[in-house]
């Protein structure tokens, strides 16, 4: 994943995920606070750059330092393809086994790929 910090191009994803709304509203809102100075020490991650298929935005991991706290580690995410999400969620250091969390996404199709994924490791979703 790569991490968002030049202006010019979180103003052009800002632009691009205007386009989607509502479904771009848990991302969008930690970009446009990320492109005007980030004063709560948010990070922006896309899959690739300027063709992305995935938008996760986070507390910079550096700034929670609890791993069982996931209200501290909250996602935010907005895919394009659900196999951007399969990735993310299977094998990133984006998405963690070490840190409990929680994801938040508007998009169908969501809480099926999160169950899938925590199913096939073992591990519990409330």
């Amino acid at each position: 994943m790569l991490i968002l910090r030049c202006p010019a191009q979180l103003q052009l994803l800002e632009e691009t995920l205007r386009k989607s709304l509502p479904t771009t509203l848990p991302v969008l809102g930690t970009v446009m606070t990320v492109a005007r100075g980030n004063p709560a020490s948010h990070e922006v991650l896309v899959d690739s750059w300027p063709h992305f298929g995935i938008v996760l935005t986070r507390l910079r991991p550096e700034e929670h330092r609890d791993p069982r706290d996931y209200y501290a580690n909250q996602l935010s995410v907005f895919y394009r393809d659900k196999g951007a999400l399969q990735a993310l969620l299977e094998g990133t250091e984006a998405v963690t086994q070490e840190r409990a969390f929680q994801i938040m996404g508007l998009q169908d199709g969501l809480d099926e790929a999160v169950q899938e994924v925590a199913s096939a490791r073992g591990l519990k979703v409330e």
